[in-house]
Formats: structure tokens, sequence, C-alpha cells
């Protein structure tokens, strides 16, 4: 079609009101521009439409090849256009609409009175058969093939045991993705599913609903159709929550299914008023406080810029962005000509935003605030404590700043117990070594040790073992410095070394509380470790850990720290090194045939064709081909010949010959374990894993 054709005919008039008018044979086609969202922006097209009927064109076709997104104004602007057109014998078309707009047009209903123009639509589903509604879901997931009857059987147990809904229960075993189920969900009830994103909620009807309303109900507001208000919801059965909606709204409520984490994550955008590091995140979440804060004293003009609204913004994105991609610190660390913020995620740090430098001090000073410290004292180092609400959960920040040539640095760690793993089971060892583990806590007294570099998960090991042991029969007593994260029943108490309140100080004190088992966070000295030996001979079980790189190097170190080979042999039970290494990004996964020199060097000819895994780097990995991480683990237990050993005072040689004798599975056999298992890479294990 050009503008020459005598079946053409170009309309300036229109096009100079940003609706381009192209009118060929008996259909007219109104092309506008840009977001169309208020009534300035959609009166140009509502003036075409007005123009078509009076000139009697009554087949129209809207091309929204350059419209972005609709919200709601305009979704009436076409329903408004579509029923003139239709009285008037004709009828209104949409053609070249993004799958954003035509996620739209679906899940309103509009899709189906405002047809496409198009020849096809690569996502449309077809509409769910009749009878859907009346099929029960576990027969649908059968007949649709994601789960078998056996599954839904066993499903159907539970529900009865636990009272729960069927399709909360085949998510949690993981039989089925949520999308899936919610998708035949939709299909069963005739109620439309999206995946729920920016663009996908008009933001002045999400905002119509209150945030602390919409949290708790878990409901967001995505358009306003006349009088029929389109809501979000994870629970199409919610229905006194519909009504309380309506109440509020004074409209009726049309149910639209989402999932529930999309739902609060939308909910925070939609509330927040912040446009400040748009570059830094996608969306920037309003649902952050800071729990317990103080308001800085007037100091200077850097702590007047700290509490403005820009800065404050700065830091509450970079947190959030920190929390969402699951970073475990934050560095803040100035230079000569600008700071650099970065996140050190699954062991590496990235870099992810550089503000200026002159942002830098105003930046520290609104953390220091968060953290209740002194924000005058800029020469000495300081510590504390940061607690944020964000995205539904509170969040601790461990703060620490250290003076430095061009300011101070600050360093975050991030504690989000959402994301801790407080499970043996989910810490993902190989069953042998899950078993050793049950093992060595089943006994009743004794000393444990878990060893490894700073960062290699040792307390979270340790507090996935304190929670397996943890029952209402049993006293179980921490030392930590400090606590991480607070577990019921469980007494735990924070070292304060500034008051002489130690590690030793405390275990001292702890034996008169008769305790069962005693978790202390770390020995570090003789004194820690000689109290933690004659607890552990006096009938208690002990769990500590050491900074070591394997476990014969735990028993090295005892004993170099003063404690009687004789002792010890007696009282250590078990030593469980780890490590942790990244794991391959699901994303970009791709598969490759191992090279016979690997095959060689790790003994798999008995192996045909080894089929390895790495990832080629995508933006969800931050382009390095890893995401999330995992432990590979090396558990030792005290047999007698071990016991033995150990009164003789080994050396490492000796140790080491112990466990090759005894054909012990060391970190890097773990390790290989896992690349074969197409979950890590050969790198990686090298990397992390000194053989």
């Amino acid at each position: 079609m050009t503008a020459t054709s005598p079946a053409v005919e170009l309309d300036d008039r229109d096009a100079a009101a940003k609706v381009v008018r192209t009118r060929m044979g008996v259909v007219t086609y109104l092309a506008p521009s840009g977001v169309l969202s208020s009534d300035v922006e959609l009166q140009p097209l509502r003036d075409a439409f007005d123009g078509c009927l009076e000139r009697w064109e009554v087949q129209v076709v809207v091309d929204l090849s350059s419209v972005p997104l609709l919200q709601s104004l305009a979704l009436e602007t076409l329903l408004d256009a579509q029923e003139r057109l239709t009285r008037a014998g004709g009828w209104l078309k949409v053609s070249h609409s993004n799958s954003l707009i035509r996620d739209i047009l679906r899940m309103t209903g509009l899709g189906k009175s405002i047809a496409s123009a198009d020849a096809s639509t690569d996502d449309d589903r077809p509409a769910p058969p009749p009878s859907t509604a009346k099929i029960r879901l576990g027969d649908i997931l059968v007949e649709k093939g994601l789960l078998t009857e056996a599954q839904i059987n066993d499903a159907i147990l539970l529900q009865k045991k636990s009272a729960r809904r069927l399709g909360q229960i085949l998510v949690d075993k993981g039989w089925i993705g949520e999308k899936a189920l919610f998708q035949v969900l939709g299909d069963q009830l005739n109620i439309p599913y999206i995946d729920l994103r920016a663009g996908l909620y008009d933001p002045e009807v999400a905002t119509q609903l209150d945030a602390a309303v919409a949290r708790r109900l878990n409901m967001l507001p995505l358009f306003r159709i006349r009088d029929a208000l389109y809501l979000a919801t994870s629970d199409p059965q919610a229905a006194p929550g519909f009504t309380e909606v309506e109440e509020r709204t004074g409209l009726r409520v049309r149910t639209v299914l989402a999932r529930r984490e999309a739902i609060v994550k939308a909910i925070a955008e939609a509330h927040s008023d912040n446009s400040y590091g748009a570059g830094l995140l996608e969306a920037l979440e309003d649902d952050f406080e800071v729990v317990e804060s103080k308001q800085p004293d007037d100091y200077a003009a850097i702590d007047n810029m700290a509490g403005g609204s820009p800065v404050i913004n700065m830091v509450n994105s970079i947190i959030q962005r920190a929390v969402t991609d699951k970073a475990s610190d934050i560095h803040i660390e100035p230079s000569q000509k600008m700071s650099r913020i970065r996140f050190r995620i699954d062991g590496l740090l990235y870099e992810v935003m550089s503000p200026r430098i002159e942002l830098h001090p105003a930046i520290v000073s609104r953390l220091k605030v968060m953290a209740n410290l002194d924000i005058a004292e800029r020469r000495l180092p300081q510590d504390g404590r940061i607690q944020v609400y964000t995205q539904g959960r509170q969040i601790d920040l461990r703060f620490s700043s250290l003076p430095g040539l061009y300011g101070e640095k600050i360093v975050l760690r991030v504690l989000d117990k959402n994301q801790a793993i407080l499970d043996i089971g989910k810490l993902g060892m190989v069953d042998a070594n899950e078993t050793a583990l049950k093992r060595l806590l089943d006994r009743s007294y004794g000393l444990v040790l878990v060893t490894g570099p700073t960062g290699s998960g040792k307390t979270t090991t340790l507090y996935a073992a304190i929670n397996y042991l943890n029952s209402i029969e049993k006293n179980i007593v921490t030392i930590e410095d400090p606590v991480e994260y607070q577990l019921d029943i469980v007494n735990q108490n924070p070292v304060k070394e500034q008051i002489g309140l130690t590690f030793a100080r405390m275990l001292k004190h702890v034996l008169r509380q008769d305790p069962d088992v005693i978790m202390v966070g770390e020995i570090r000295e003789r004194e820690t470790a000689e109290i933690a030996v004659q607890a552990a001979l006096t009938g208690h079980l002990v769990l500590s850990t050491l900074h070591t790189n394997d476990s014969v190097g735990a028993v090295t170190r005892m004993i170099d720290m003063g404690i009687e080979p004789y002792l010890l042999s007696s009282a250590l039970i078990g030593v469980v090194a780890q490590r942790l290494v990244r794991g391959i990004c699901p994303a970009c996964k791709t598969e490759y045939l191992a090279s016979p020199e690997v095959i060689q060097t790790y003994g798999w000819q008995d192996r045909d064709k080894v089929r390895l895994s790495r990832g080629r780097g995508c933006p969800e990995c931050y382009d390095s081909g890893y995401r999330g991480r995992m432990a590979v683990h090396e558990i030792v237990e005290t047999d007698s010949d071990l016991q033995r050993l150990i009164i003789t005072s080994p050396s490492r040689d000796e140790l080491s010959d112990y466990i090759h004798g005894k054909d012990v599975d060391t970190l890097f056999d773990d390790g290989l374990r896992r690349v074969l298992q197409g979950r890590t890479t050969i790198e990686e294990i090298a990397r992390v894993v000194n053989t």
C-alpha cells in the first residue's frame, strides 16, 4: 500500500493531529502514536473516530504499531468507538498490536469484541472448551499430560491430611510449575491468566486500592473499563476479598489470575512514586521502610543532602536491587573521580552503579542514619545494624564502615531469612553425606566441627543442623557473633566483646544452663576450644566452626591451639568440610561433549560420551554463565582408627593418608559428581576447591 495508489486516500488533517488516517477501498486505517493514557493524548483519536462516522466510514482498523501500551481511558475509547461503529452497521479492528497490548485485550475480554486485523498472532491462546469448568482440576492436569494419576491421588491424600488446596500441594511438591497450574486453573474457571509485569496495569487504577489493603488481600487493580474493575489475584475463590474491593471502589470486580510473587512485586511498583535511579532498577519499589530509624541532626550541607529525597531513593533502590538479585554483600567504595557500588552475587563482585563522587558522603551519611550511628564521626571505623522492610519481608543488614584515602568505604552484609536454608534436606548434599551428617547429629554427645574459609556456608549448615535437632524436649543454646537468624525454642545469645562477654566467657555460663546442644559460632582461640572439648566430653553435643581448608585441617588446627590430642580424640566425633560453588545458569545452559583430554584427566574412561554443561552467559546471570550456588562437602566420621591416629599428634600427611585409605569422598570428588550431573563446571570446581 503506497500513497500514490489510486485505492488509497491520505488525510493530512488527521496526520497533523498525531493520528494518521489512510483510506483503502471501504476500509479506513487510523494510526495513533505514543502512550494513550490521558484525555489530552486520546482526543486526536476520538476526533478521528468522529470524522469517520461523519463521513460514514464505518469499517475502521486502528494500527497500534506506534503505541507501546494502552491504559483504561484508551480501552474505553476503543470500546465506545466499536459500539458506535457497530450500530452504524460497521466494525472496528486493531492491527500490529504488541504482546503487551494483546495480553491487555485478552484479559479484559475486549479481544473478543474488537477483533484483530492481523492474520495470526503467535501468543494467542485458544479459548477453553465450555465443559472445562465442570471437570476437576486433577482430571484436566492428567488429560493434558502434565501429571500422572498416581501423583494426583498422592496429592489428594495430602490434601485431606493438611486441608491445603490441591494446586498448592502440587506446586510445593515440585510436580508442576506455578505458571502451568494457573493456566490450567484459568481454563477450568474460565478466568484469564496473565504473566503480570509492568505495563499490564494502569498506574492510576492500581492506586485506587490502598497499598496496605492491596498487600493484605494480595490483589491489584489492573484496569477500569466503565463500571468494571479488572483485579489480579492468585486466589480465584477469595470471595470476601472481592466483596471488600467492590465495597471500597464501588465497581464490579472481574478477576484475572496471576502468580502471588508477581502481584506482590507489582503492588510495590504501582505504589512507588520514585523516578530516581531508573537505570538501576526496572521498577523501584515503594514498600521500603527503615525499621526503628532516626532522622539526622543538621550538621552540614552533606547531611542535608543525605536527608534529601534523591539520596534516600538511591539508597533504597540499591538495597532493593541487592535483595532482588540475591546479593550477599553490598560494597560502596569511593575513588578519586567516582563512587563505585558493587554486589557480591554467588561469591563474585559485580559493578552495578557508579554515582558521582560528590554523592558518596551523602550516601554514607544516609546509611549511618539508618544504622543509628554517629554521622559526624568520619575518622574511625563503625559497625551497626540496619533493618528494612521491603518486598513483603524484613531484611537485616550488617553495616561496616572503614575510613580510606578518598573517604569511607561501606560494606553491607545482606541477611535475608527468606533465602536462608534451614533444612538439611535442602543443603544439596548427596544422599551419603546427608545420612552421615544426620548420623553425627543423632549422637547424644561429642564435638562436630564444620570447616571452610569465610563465605563457604558454614553458618548455614550449622543453622540447618540446629533446626534438625530443634524440639521441645531439648535445651539448645547458641553463642553467636552476631545472631543472624532467629529460631523458635532455641536460646540464642550474641557475643558482646566490648563489655568482655567473649565466646569463652559466654560458654562457661552456658554450661550452667543445663544445655543438651550447644552451638558455638566459631572457635577462635585456645580458651574457647578447651571449653568446647570439655563440654563435649561431659555429655553435651557441641557444634562449631573452624577456618580450615579441609576436614583433616581441623584436627591439626585444634592441636596447634593447644588441645591435648588424647582429649581431642575422645571429644571429636566428626568433621564436615565444605565449599560453595556456582551453579550453571538455567536460562543459558548448554551441553557439550567432554574432550578426550578431560576424560583422561578425571578418570572417566569407563563412561560413554561424557556430556558436560556450561552457561553461555545472559542478562539473568550478569553474562557469567552461573546463577545460584550449591555446597560440596567432605565428611569424616571419627572411628577407632582415627582416634588412635589423633592421639599420636599426627602430621597433615598422615591424616591425608588416612583419608585416602578410608576412601572418603573429598571436596573435589563431590564437586566432580556435580559436574557429571550437569549442575556446575569443571572450571568452577577447580577455582574453588584447591586440590
